[in-house]
């Protein structure tokens, strides 16, 4: 059958293995992507595209071809991927699709195209009016070589063709057979790659799915009783995770869990004592009750705790617990492992500072312990007893202040024994820093997405997140707040804020969370000049109307609904901003990597203001032709329209819904639109 660039060819190792020897004319430089020269891998979910480019070139004027070979690490055949000029001078370019969650293998093999360089040389000598009998002849014995490489029915139609070359009465002819497209596809599909150059192999990780799409919720399980002020439990927590699963959640992340240590206890608003009934802080792990394997006594048993992670599996939801190595004064480890501790000349142990803050209740591991390797296998023990317990993620405290080679080294044990365990590094550091967190392992990382609050910023940002080196390692999740952070936006700018921030992180991002229910009841009690909250849930037992009913529930139920069934927003690297002229409203587009599911947002960022503005649909994204009309239909409340040509306009209005998001559909023959159901929401206006 013709030779179809689409196809995937199978070949076998050691047709690829003899690279780089004397015979071999084709260099292969800036292999992309590949992170640090390959010292880390690559990451991708299963069915995501890889897309390589590379520059190949070799010497005189003869032409080249290249083709990525990939694999699965454990398979002993390479398959074959096309690559094609990129249209910038020497570079090339190809992608291939991982289908199984294992790890893979990819390179780059160039090779000399002696059949096209051939035929180039052909048709200018015969334009010339020169005699080409020994150039057929010569193009006749390349391709009876290729038929011997070919199976039956394909060698046939090659010496066919060759036979052509030779014994064609019209020489014209004969030359139009030889530079024809078919024969090339034919010699192309078939022929052997002589003397070719294999770039260096790089690898791939591929990732449990929920690495890439997520919706993350987090609440507190002391705080979930019925009762006010009394401590609640994980029997409490099941009631919450129901409310939590009709909201669209898949995640729900818990603070530590741990018993809360005694000595030096924390106090409401962090004082530095606390009153007798409150319960400190968390993050201060380990008692006389235990450490980092058991759960505090007031929260339930750890039978409750495993029937609570199962009951939120059969809801759809995992259940992500937050690892904090750090210890209270009282914790076991410092009475049973004093080495593991640093010691301060008084005797006493040094306790976790970020001066001018103190952190008396908490005591941070010396990881430069002479005893450093039987501290580094009882904490990969923690991860192994909770992924027993049923947890397959793990939220990760400040891993930016452990050593990097000890989250590679961990993390690296734990994905060789256990399948589908995700690691979200909390690590709001320094850029650098949180990239290599992701480079070494973590699945998932926080942002600064809570401090990027312009057009500019957020545009900005998503462009170096999703073009840059960092899509093919960093996956990103964005928080408009946590227990830690109540942005300045979110304290003053009224309750729209939260509506708009939510938007941009559920829409934006394909993982997304926040700590609520503070969040989705529009909590604002900040600390003056500070970006916390006062009476901090961190330190005190809070009373929350969980089954409150409001707009803005609804809101973000709805839109996780959409998230759900449009797979444009299971990813965020396909992110394209539009021209919207009013840089109050921030608009883009997602593809699906399918390129059927098609979506535009639109969102007002001013929270106390209407905003109108002109808007530039890109129909080349969508392909829809200019003259076309196509239906648009809003997808949080169900109606159509029907739009043409790609300028219009909209208005928003930040105190009903601050935002649109539309599925585009190309039809080429307009159709009167169905009467519209009753709106979920608010009606609004469309243009």
């Amino acid at each position: 059958m013709d030779f179809d660039h689409s196809e995937t060819t199978t070949l076998t190792y050691n047709t690829i293995v003899e690279a780089n020897t004397g015979k071999s004319r084709v260099v292969i430089d800036n292999v992309y992507p590949q992170i640090d020269g390959g010292q880390f891998p690559i990451k991708r979910t299963v069915g995501e595209w890889v897309e390589v480019k590379a520059d190949v070139i070799t010497d005189g004027h003869d032409d080249v071809k290249a083709c990525i070979l990939y694999k699965k690490a454990t398979d002993t055949e390479w398959s074959e991927a096309p690559m094609t000029p990129t249209g910038v001078v020497d570079k090339w370019g190809g992608k291939f699709r991982v289908t199984a969650q294992v790890p893979y293998l990819y390179t780059v093999k160039g090779w000399v195209d002696h059949f096209t360089t051939w035929q180039k040389g052909l048709k200018k000598k015969f334009d010339d009016g020169q005699n080409v009998a020994v150039e057929l002849e010569v193009g006749a014995r390349m391709l009876e070589k290729a038929a011997k490489n070919a199976p039956a029915t394909a060698a046939e139609r090659i010496l066919r063709y060759a036979h052509s070359l030779r014994n064609h009465p019209q020489i014209s002819e004969a030359v139009a057979v030889a530079i024809s497209p078919e024969i090339t596809q034919l010699y192309d599909k078939h022929a052997e790659h002589a003397n070719p150059t294999v770039a260096k192999q790089l690898h791939i990780t591929v990732e449990f799915q929920k690495s890439l799409f997520s919706s993350w919720y987090e609440f507190f399980p002391r705080s979930t009783s019925e009762t006010p002020y009394k401590h609640g439990t994980f029997k409490d927590c099941k009631r919450v995770l129901n409310h939590v699963a009709e909201m669209g959640f898949d995640v729900v992340y818990f603070p530590p869990i741990h018993p809360i240590g005694k000595i030096h206890r924390k106090g409401k608003n962090n004082s530095l004592t606390a009153k007798p009934g409150e319960p400190g802080s968390c993050w201060a792990i380990g008692s006389d009750e235990g450490g980092h394997k058991a759960v505090l006594p007031e929260l339930g048993t750890m039978e409750d705790f495993v029937d609570m992670v199962q009951h939120a599996k059969n809801l759809g939801i995992d259940i992500a617990l937050d690892i904090a190595f750090q210890c209270a004064p009282d914790h076991p480890y410092v009475k049973e492992h004093p080495q593991w501790f640093k010691w301060r000349p008084d005797g006493t142990v040094q306790y976790a500072e970020n001066p001018p803050k103190k952190y008396q209740d908490v005591l941070p591991f010396n990881f430069e312990t002479e005893d450093w390797e039987n501290l580094w296998r009882e904490l990969l023990d923690v991860f192994e007893f909770w992924i027993d317990k049923g947890v397959t993620i793990f939220r990760v405290d400040n891993p930016h202040t452990k050593p990097f080679a000890f989250w590679q080294w961990l993390i690296a044990e734990i994905n060789a024994k256990y399948d589908n365990i995700v690691f979200l590094s909390e690590a709001f550091t320094r850029r650098k820093v949180m990239q290599h967190l992701a480079k070494i392992g973590f699945n998932q990382s926080y942002t600064y997405f809570s401090w990027r609050n312009s057009k500019a910023e957020m545009q900005q940002y998503l462009v170096e997140l999703s073009t840059t080196e960092e899509r093919e390692y960093f996956r990103p999740n964005f928080w408009p707040n946590t227990p830690d952070i109540l942005p300045k936006t979110l304290q003053f700018d009224g309750d729209n804020m939260f509506v708009i921030r939510f938007a941009l992180a559920a829409t934006l991002s394909a993982s997304y969370g926040f700590y609520g229910p503070a969040f989705e009841l529009m909590w604002t009690h900040g600390i003056n000049d500070k970006e916390e909250y006062y009476d901090s849930e961190k330190y005190e037992i809070k009373v929350w109307d969980w089954l409150a009913d409001t707009k803005f529930k609804r809101i973000i139920r709805k839109v996780n609904q959409i998230r759900k069934e449009n797979p444009a927003f299971q990813n965020t690297y396909n992110v394209k901003f539009i021209t919207v002229e009013n840089e109050n409203i921030i608009g883009f587009v997602k593809v699906s990597d399918d390129g059927q599911n098609k979506v535009l947002v639109l969102i007002n960022m001013d929270s106390r203001q209407t905003q109108k503005a002109y808007f530039k649909v890109p129909l080349d994204v969508f392909e829809i032709n200019t003259e076309d009309r196509y239906k648009v239909t809003d997808l949080m409340n169900g109606f159509e329209y029907w739009w043409q040509s790609d300028w219009h306009v909209l208005e928003i209005d930040p105190s009903d819904v601050p935002f649109r998001i539309y599925a585009i559909n190309s039809f080429s023959e307009y159709v009167a639109p169905p009467t519209p159901e009753a709106p979920i929401l608010a009606e609004h206006s469309g243009s």
